[in-house]
């Protein structure tokens, strides 16, 4: 990126998830985080139009938070175990939460324990892997194990490591000491630093790997919903940002919001930030689904579900075909289909999926406004692969009622990257914002009284339908 936000060169390549048991989702930190950023880094520095000593710092992002863990070398013991799709430590939650006591926690790290939270991960590790454990010198998530290899320096970002519950003060924004030491015994903790900080430099060997020159500054980074908030201007008071993808993902910035046991309460950019966050299991992967079952295009479908009327004809969908995490954080919820007929079609069964996750944005939307002190509602920007030219957006403001802005520029979590580290070095005054909003999409109002009726079909039936599951 230069000064005024133009991208001057982008590289990306495609990597994988293992998913070697059912609840467990795994990478290979050592190949999949290291090794491809720096085949993408080699082939940014070899572009002609890269000139590398121009470069003034490198910001960085990643999936988190992660759990990986490392010797004293530095090098991975075991493949990084994910976010809240993995659900292995299920046992651990419950066993946290009674030993600290779910309102305690809850004030304390601003999040209820659930299987976004790493802290219980550790606990698994050291009770199901304890050889792994004990080889165990430092620990990582994705953003702060590249920043280790580039720069041999052991941090962490406030943000990622308050999504390391319950092992962060989210009021002291600082570690919780007790809590954290009894979740990484015999381990040191990571120190920590804010994501638009310099953590350090480019080390010889990683200079080497990258093509970066040595020297270059490196920010300790954060987990990329929040690099991408940041590049869609999501950062004021009352922002919020819906994140179209395989997962939905929505950040909300609001320092004195008050905690919610069905959202993360977490750490933002900056000292004396604050956001919160809540994130679906399936949404794209959702309507890739249908469209793998209906053995068609999933563009095409998405267009022929289009030409379907709103309410796709009595069909509703629960869209928790992954378990779900926010608001209900349950990890046993499963995908419910009810009012199917024969007259209905995979265009029907696309409509339905698509207003299942809409649902769950409103029920994401109404737990956010429940924990602002003022009552005010929030601005959502609408970004990802989904929001763009897409039936998508549209509707979610039916069925939500409230109006998305669209930004120009959607390259994702490395412009909020890019736009952290020239920041970070001077080239931008403090508070840029490189965002244009091109477009807003508007509630359709006659539509509004015929999803109010769907949405309290929605809820009734997770209810009705809860107890059921487990006798399956």
């Amino acid at each position: 990126m230069d000064a005024g936000g133009t991208v001057v060169a982008a590289v990306s390549g495609p990597h994988g998830t293992d998913h070697p048991r059912s609840g467990w989702y795994e990478q290979n930190a050592l190949t999949i985080w290291w090794e491809q950023s720096c085949e993408l880094l080699r082939a940014l520095m070899a572009d002609e139009r890269v000139d590398r000593s121009a470069i003034k710092a490198l910001g960085v992002s990643g999936i988190g938070p992660c759990l990986l863990v490392c010797d004293k070398s530095g090098n991975p013991l075991r493949p990084a175990i994910l976010y809240g799709i993995d659900t292995r430590a299920t046992a651990e939650v419950i066993e946290l939460t009674e030993r600290f006591g779910a309102a305690d926690i809850l004030a304390r790290a601003g999040s209820a324990l659930s299987s976004q939270a790493a802290g219980p991960k550790m606990l698994w590790l050291q009770r199901h892997e304890p050889d792994i454990w004990a080889r165990t010198a430092r620990w990582f998530s994705a953003s702060p194990f590249l920043v280790e290899r580039l720069t041999g320096e052991y941090l962490i970002d406030h943000h990622t490591a308050s999504q390391f519950d319950p092992m962060y003060d989210i009021r002291a924004q600082s570690w919780a000491s007790d809590w954290a030491a009894a979740l990484s015994p015999g381990v040191p903790l990571p120190r920590l630093a804010w994501p638009g900080e310099i953590a350090g430099f480019v080390t010889g060997g990683a200079s080497a790997a990258t093509g970066l020159l040595p020297g270059t500054p490196v920010l300790a980074g954060t987990v990329d919903a929040w690099a991408e908030a940041h590049s869609v201007g999501v950062r004021h008071r009352g922002d919020l940002m819906i994140m179209y993808g395989s997962t939905l993902f929505l950040v909300g910035v609001d320092p004195a919001a008050r905690p919610h046991s069905g959202l993360w309460l977490t750490a933002g950019l900056a000292p004396d930030t604050g956001t919160l966050a809540a994130g679906m299991a399936a949404s794209g992967l959702l309507a890739n689904w249908v469209a793998d079952t209906a053995g068609l295009p999933v563009g095409e479908l998405i267009d022929t579900a289009g030409q379907v009327a709103a309410g796709a004809e009595g069909l509703v969908l629960l869209p928790y075909f992954a378990g779900e995490r926010s608001p209900v954080f349950d990890p046993d919820a499963r995908g419910v289909a009810l009012g199917l007929t024969l007259a209905h079609t995979p265009a029907h069964l696309m409509r339905a999926a698509l207003e299942a996750v809409a649902m769950g944005v409103r029920h994401n939307l109404e737990a956010f406004d429940s924990v602002r002190p003022d009552g005010s509602q929030w601005r959502p920007v609408a970004v990802g692969g989904g929001a763009i030219g897409s039936l998508w957006p549209q509707i979610v403001s039916d069925v939500t009622g409230r109006a998305q802005d669209i930004p120009a520029q959607t390259v994702g979590a490395s412009y909020g990257d890019a736009l952290l580290a020239a920041s970070a070095a001077g080239m931008v005054p403090p508070g840029t914002d490189w965002t244009k909003i091109v477009a807003t999409v508007q509630p359709r109002p006659e539509l509004s009284g015929l999803y109010d009726r769907r949405y309290a079909v929605y809820r009734d039936l997770y209810a009705a339908t809860r107890p059921l599951i487990p006798r399956l």
